[in-house]
């Protein structure tokens, strides 16, 4: 066994140099699969705040991921076709920047991340889970029956949205971005979870009963865990949009909260990087299983089991030991 820093280091690294190395060997479909993989994991990482840190098992969190992805299609689709998504009492135009677009996924995403957190966090156990995947059914039915953008079709975007001094088109430049967003994204998690409000967010996850004697604001806390979830979840959706260039109503669908979840599960919950091992692990399970068998799932199904009943720490937890403190 390895430190968990190390095997880190171990995974974002495997991460970078596989698409540096298709790029030698001109395999630009390894760099999509590197791409998608690195996309989920920010979903992942995102879940795993609320999932890992929280103790709040949300199975809809596939709403705050259709909310980036349409956020980043009506805007690109509105500034295809030169038509103003509002013209009164104020003029709002489509953009195809991404910078522009992750910010309105963002703050959509935490939006929605702030009402359906408020509401389902008055619950617990299995209703909390019930009451989150019943939100995310809610969004997956409205885009559905919602003709203007492409209802049960979907939603086409032609071309990549842009990125100041990049060149989108080129695979290997937007796996650059991707791959940045993502260790951004995972650097903020980490102080984040080493903050004083991380580790009251973990000590409530422990034990709600002496979080509540010691004055902590336990509801407050995981809201605010809750929306910071969701915003990162939109985030990825966004990304995960442009990588496709196409936008449907099964980004909202339990399916895709499932995979996110399993994402965690297979990675480690709780781990940092825990994510980011179980996304490229499923996307390498997806193609290689894929080839072999249409019924790939269920190979993954007892792959999964094998994790759940064996190796309840995931991949991570299976290779590395957790580095304990010692200051002063």
């Amino acid at each position: 066994m390895i430190r968990e820093r190390y095997l880190n280091l171990l995974i974002g690294a495997l991460l970078l140099i596989v698409p540096l190395v298709a790029l030698q060997l001109d395999e630009p479909f390894i760099i999509t699969l590197a791409t998608k993989a690195a996309i989920l994991a920010l979903a992942g990482v995102g879940l795993n705040l609320a999932l890992g840190q929280g103790g709040l098992v949300s199975f809809g969190h596939a709403a705050y991921f259709g909310i980036g992805g349409y956020a980043m299609g009506i805007l690109a689709s509105h500034a295809q076709d030169y038509a103003p998504l509002m013209e009164a009492p104020f003029l709002i135009e489509g953009t195809n920047l991404m910078p522009v677009i992750w910010l309105v996924a963002i703050v959509a995403s935490a939006l929605a991340a702030l009402l359906i957190g408020a509401l389902s966090l008055r619950t617990s156990g299995v209703y909390f889970i019930m009451v989150t995947l019943a939100f995310g059914q809610m969004f997956y039915y409205f885009t559905i029956s919602w003709p203007a953008y492409g209802g049960e079709d979907g939603l086409s975007i032609y071309v990549r949205n842009q990125f100041p001094g990049v060149n989108t088109l080129d695979p290997i430049q937007f796996f650059g971005i991707c791959f940045v967003v993502l260790m951004a994204v995972l650097f903020l998690v980490n102080r984040l979870n080493k903050s004083p409000f991380g580790l009251a967010l973990n000590g409530a996850h422990q034990n709600e009963e002496r979080a509540l004697t010691v004055g902590i604001n336990v509801y407050r806390l995981r809201l605010v865990a809750f929306v910071i979830s969701g915003a990162i979840t939109g985030l990825a959706g966004a990304l995960f949009a442009d990588l496709n260039r196409f936008v449907s109503p099964t980004m909202f669908s339990w399916h895709t909260s499932g995979e996110i979840m399993v994402f965690i599960i297979l990675g480690g919950v709780a781990r940092l990087f825990g994510p980011v091992a179980g996304a490229a692990v499923y996307i390498l399970l997806e193609h290689m299983l894929g080839g072999i068998s249409e019924y790939w799932q269920i190979y993954l199904g007892l792959i999964l089991l094998f994790v759940v009943l064996f190796a309840k720490g995931g991949i991570v937890g299976g290779l590395a030991r957790r580095e304990v403190r010692h200051d002063g």
